[in-house]
């Protein structure tokens, strides 16, 4: 089975949980791009796109996330990020103009560590936060496991489970901001390259919502593009 026969596969697994969920008006949609791009041997970028819909069908937009930073890898399981964040929210009713806009400041520790197959990353995240003329810090924990199912490692041709829970708190105000629990099934197409198909469950507060999410991860090395 080639490359593009497993894209389409992933694709059709997607459309199939679409359609078993689409009579559900409690459940929305996201659609994220993820890339982390070597320049140095210490250094990388991350980009991040995240559309996120009010909707499971992806025509009612929610939020628009764009993300960029800069990672400096202490060790091969260890790395530093800061960056910056742009984030559009929009009502239900009405996606013309935003509710508000908002630029975030961002930095993070990301660990990591295997246990067997089983890898766990803890990630801390710091964000300072204007959102339409208002300013707000908040701190994120997350860990998430990752765990191919038919190999022993993360290599190409690994289908793999991912799961994490992510708690949000702030600084001032309401303490307890959000948390977001996640479970996917995913697929390593080249070291490089992967997709996941899952669900997260959003909780603020007394409001819960699943999300259905299509991720795709690219990580191709710039070093090689750079050198030319």
């Amino acid at each position: 089975m080639n490359t593009c026969t497993k894209v389409k596969l992933l694709i059709i697994l997607f459309f199939i949980t679409f359609s078993a969920f689409s009579q559900s008006n409690e459940m929305g949609n996201w659609l994220m791009y993820f890339g982390q791009n070597k320049i140095k041997e210490r250094l990388s970028l991350h980009t991040e796109v995240q559309y996120r819909n009010h909707t499971i069908a992806p025509v009612n937009i929610e939020q628009l996330l764009l993300r960029t930073g800069l990672n400096y890898h202490l060790a091969p399981n260890a790395m530093v990020t800061a960056g910056y964040g742009y984030v559009t929210s929009y009502d239900e009713t009405d996606s013309s103009t935003p509710l508000s806009k908002e630029n975030r400041i961002w930095q993070q520790f990301i660990l990591t560590n295997q246990a067997g197959r089983v890898k766990f990353e803890h990630r801390y995240r710091v964000e300072q936060r204007w959102i339409s003329g208002s300013y707000k810090n908040r701190l994120r924990y997350r860990l998430m496991l990752i765990a191919p199912l038919n190999r022993r490692t993360m290599e190409p041709g690994a289908v793999f489970l991912g799961v994490y829970d992510e708690v949000f708190v702030n600084t001032e105000q309401t303490f307890f901001d959000r948390n977001r629990l996640y479970g996917a099934l995913g697929y390593q197409f080249k070291p490089e390259l992967s997709m996941q198909v899952g669900m997260l469950y959003q909780r603020i507060n007394p409001y819960g919502k699943k999300y259905l999410q299509l991720a795709l991860l690219y990580n191709p090395d710039l070093r090689k593009n750079l050198s030319n």
